[in-house]
């Protein structure tokens, strides 16, 4: 009974977390209406965007997802990847140095076409997390199935909307929320790019991931579409690859042997603002 009651709370507070961190982030990514008068430490600034970038990227393998997991539950590991990633935000909005060395500084019609921008990129990534199904972009998914003691349904690999166009909107969205601020000081100019970086990295470890769950399903996949519109060579535009000889009579999956590749949705960590869009445990 405890255990339950535990496992209840942990999940409300996973969301109310979820919830404050995206108000402070919203103000966080907004900028600053004018720079400041004294010099932070940029060299802390560094060590924040990379606090994010490292245990979000090691908590999505796939060896470190199966062995956590096995230990947390697949019912709350999304849970915890969400309150993590949650914890790292807001320890760097909480820790930020600002500067006041100004890169540009719009004004007027500039300034408000841009902030229009910045709004629109946040609708464009709840469009998006939508697409993936938001509740296990948090978690909420999971959790709630085992609070209600169902059985978590499969989850299949049928890309929609925005994913017809590119492989990874939700990236993109973000680099809109990162780029289009109305004041570019050098410390925002450090934050945008380092994490701008780390989100095209991110967008090559994303597709591994899914290669090594989906195998040549998602291989199909990056054949027809890009990782981005315009990429013109590289691993985020179109891969070359043809679907073997064995499989062109039927769509299959090439390692579960279903007309669909199913996603145990229990099994997969999601980030508040970069999930997976599906996985499953790779078969022995």
């Amino acid at each position: 009974m405890l255990h339950r009651q535990l496992g209840i709370a942990f999940g409300v507070l996973t969301h109310l977390l979820f919830i404050v961190t995206v108000a402070y982030l919203f103000q966080f990514l907004s900028g600053p209406a004018a720079p400041v008068a004294k010099s932070g430490n940029l060299a802390i600034d560094l060590l924040l965007a990379v606090q994010f970038a490292a245990p979000h990227s090691v908590l999505l393998h796939p060896t470190i997802r199966e062995r956590l997991g096995a230990i947390i539950g697949p019912a709350f590991y999304g849970c915890f990847f969400c309150c993590v990633t949650c914890g790292s935000l807001l320890l760097t909005i909480a820790a930020w140095q600002s500067s006041p060395i100004v890169f540009w500084q719009l004004t007027s019609a500039r300034c408000t076409a841009v902030q229009a921008a910045f709004l629109a990129s946040w609708a464009a990534l709840l469009y998006s997390l939508h697409l993936n199904g938001l509740g296990y972009q948090t978690g909420f998914t999971p959790w709630w199935n085992w609070v209600r003691r169902r059985p978590a349904k499969p989850r299949l690999f049928r890309p929609r909307g925005a994913y017809h166009w590119l492989r990874h909107p939700v990236y993109l969205s973000f680099l809109g929320l990162l780029w289009f601020v109305p004041l570019m000081t050098l410390d925002r100019a450090l934050l945008t790019l380092s994490w701008t970086a780390y989100i095209f990295m991110g967008s090559w470890l994303k597709d591994r991931r899914l290669e090594y769950y989906l195998g040549d399903t998602y291989r199909e996949y990056q054949a027809r579409v890009p990782g981005y519109l315009g990429m013109p060579f590289g691993p985020l535009a179109r891969i070359a690859w043809r679907l073997p000889e064995s499989l062109e009579r039927a769509p299959v999956c090439a390692k579960s042997g279903n007309p669909t590749p199913e996603i145990d949705p229990p099994t997969v960590p999601f980030a508040a603002t970069l999930g997976d869009p599906a996985a499953q445990p790779r078969a022995a």
